[in-house]
């Protein structure tokens, strides 16, 4: 049975924002969908793999003709692709936070990278609900946990969440213009072909596990969901030399209208000061996009390792398998560079579901979705009851069927480093609201409005028009009736969250 409150709150999205929210989505697939599995069928598997920093545009199955991805490509010809699918957060910690618990991160206290989940490692979780529905849940990778918490996963493969958390973090003054080239020239410095690195080995142990795991699988076996965290193509920008040469003086130069960076938000030119991006030698730029081309194809090649071996196990049969990353790269698009922004390049993710016994290959989904929108479907395949108070909605219906009704929005947010206030976003149809927070007492809020449909650069700001005051103030009532809290309200929790820390 599905959450009053939940179906309350979509419909409240549909009606608020007018013609920024659709009120359904139209046929998004020419293929229709297979048969769906009877009831009394094994509930399936579940392998969800899960990048690091993966722009979505750099994947061949997502229009991009020059980069190779194989595996990927192939897994969305045995699939369902989505083209508007969303992180909750552009940032690894938060994003797979807010996966994991099902919740967004201003309700969670994920604030960064320096978090965990507030109430421990009992926290209501994805794995806890897949384990009560009968599942191992299991961990094979990165998933930027404390080593002190697992949320329900048992971890294969070897210890690959390390990084203790003390829940502390700053803000950047609104007049501050200093600029931290040393972080600037610390990760340009890793912009270089190269056998191994951190990455590197790091993937290569988790496909190594992976495998290992799905060779000893057996069919007759209790159902498994196992998260595989890669941390490719995410910095260092550092691949094998047969990687990089394919792209050589092939990957275009970021697009740059005269007067966008000035037109950008405060937290923009703050993203750009604190990580020593004001001024970027073309050189280094181009390098870096083609080094991360590169990179990606050597991801989709470990991804190729995993899957084959599941193939091998015969499991492939009744797995279904999802591929996703935590959020985005900017590659120098708008003179940035990382994630941490709401323009697509950082804020949109590829995402996959693949299980050729439910759905007929090659299908698209054109509607906009969130990973809080996965956790849900999920739950759902596996026959899983997640909390009533979660976020996101299951997929499963318009995954079945492209002409169901389907809700088309997207929250994310950003409350980590370098920026003067954090920010909070709705994608809903072809409208894309931001709304950055009040830096201090002196300085009210900041909006930016993109139609998406006319403007896929994200290059044409709206929200100074008078055209559009009333969509803008529709969107942002919107968005605070997701949220169920007002983001000016979120800053200020997060700021008291930082001051205190964990204590340790």
């Amino acid at each position: 049975m599905r959450d009053p409150d939940r179906m309350n709150r979509r419909e409240f999205l549909r009606g608020a924002a007018g013609a920024a929210v659709a009120a359904a989505v139209g046929p998004s697939a020419t293929a229709t969908a297979a048969k769906k599995p009877r009831m009394r069928d094994k509930p399936p598997n579940v392998l969800l793999i899960m990048s690091d920093e993966h722009n979505a545009g750099v994947t061949g199955c997502y229009g991009n003709d020059l980069v190779r991805t194989p595996n990927l490509d192939r897994l969305a010809e045995r699939g369902v692709t989505f083209g508007a699918a969303y992180t909750n957060s552009p940032l690894c910690v938060p994003a797979r936070l807010a996966f994991t618990a099902g919740k967004y991160v201003s309700r969670l206290g994920a604030w960064s990278n320096n978090c965990w989940l507030p109430t421990g490692d009992e926290t209501p979780s994805i794995a806890r609900v897949m384990t009560a529905a009968g599942y191992d849940s299991l961990l094979c990778g990165k998933m930027h946990y404390d080593p002190a918490r697992r949320y329900g996963f048992t971890e294969i493969g070897g210890n690959m969440n390390r990084y203790r958390k003390n829940g502390r973090g700053r803000r950047r003054r609104a007049e501050d213009e200093s600029i931290d080239t040393r972080s600037r020239d610390q990760r340009f410095a890793n912009f270089h072909t190269g056998r191994t690195s951190g990455v590197l080995a790091h993937d290569r142990r988790v496909s190594a596990g992976a495998v290992a795991f799905l060779s000893r699988r057996k069919r007759t076996d209790k159902p498994f969901f196992l998260c595989v965290g890669y941390v490719a193509p995410h910095f260092p920008l550092i691949v094998p030399k047969t990687y990089w040469q394919p792209y050589a003086g092939k990957v275009p130069m970021p697009v740059l209208p005269q007067g966008h960076v000035q037109a950008q938000p405060l937290n923009y030119h703050h993203l750009r000061r604190g990580f020593g991006v004001v001024e970027t030698d073309p050189k280094l730029v181009r390098r870096g996009r083609e080094l991360y081309y590169g990179l990606t194809s050597w991801l989709d090649n470990e991804i190729g390792k995993v899957l084959k071996a599941l193939e091998g196990a015969r499991l492939n049969d009744n797995t279904v398998v999802i591929y996703t990353s935590d959020h985005g790269e900017n590659m120098g698009e708008h003179t940035l560079w990382w994630k941490n922004c709401m323009y697509d390049h950082a804020a949109r993710v590829p995402l996959i579901a693949s299980w050729p016994k439910r759905w007929t290959g090659g299908q698209r989904r054109a509607g906009v979705c969130s990973l809080l929108d996965l956790v849900q479907t999920v739950a759902e395949l596996g026959g899983g009851r997640c909390g009533g108070d979660w976020n996101g909605d299951s997929m499963l219906a318009w995954m079945d069927d492209p002409n169901a009704r389907w809700k088309d929005f997207a929250v994310s947010e950003y409350y980590a480093h370098n920026i003067a206030s954090g920010y909070a976003m709705l994608r809903a149809g072809q409208w894309k609201y931001v709304y950055h927070t009040r830096p201090d007492k002196r300085q009210s809020g900041e909006r930016e409005l993109y139609d998406l449909a006319a403007d896929p650069g994200e290059f044409d700001r709206l929200d100074g028009r008078g055209q559009h005051k009333q969509r803008l103030e529709q969107m942002h009532a919107a968005l605070v009736k997701e949220l169920g809290a007002d983001p000016d309200e979120c800053e200020l929790h997060c700021r008291a969250d930082y001051r205190r820390g964990y204590g340790r």
